[in-house]
């Protein structure tokens, strides 16, 4: 079987004072604590939830 190509995503800044879309995004991701870097695969559907929110995540490379 062939690979998936995947991203590390990692969730850098508070979402306290996020609106509750964003929240809902990091949470989507599977983020669940401040600093945490996650697997995913790469996809459109996840760079579109990364767009969503740069301001609270960065792909790490």
């Amino acid at each position: 079987m062939a690979e998936k190509a995947t991203i590390k995503i990692q969730y850098f800044r508070s979402m306290i004072q996020a609106p509750v879309k964003h929240k809902r995004v990091v949470k989507g991701l599977g983020f669940t604590r401040l600093n945490q870097i996650v697997e995913r695969e790469d996809s459109p559907s996840i760079r579109g939830m990364v767009k969503t929110i740069p301001h609270l995540v960065r792909i790490v490379e």
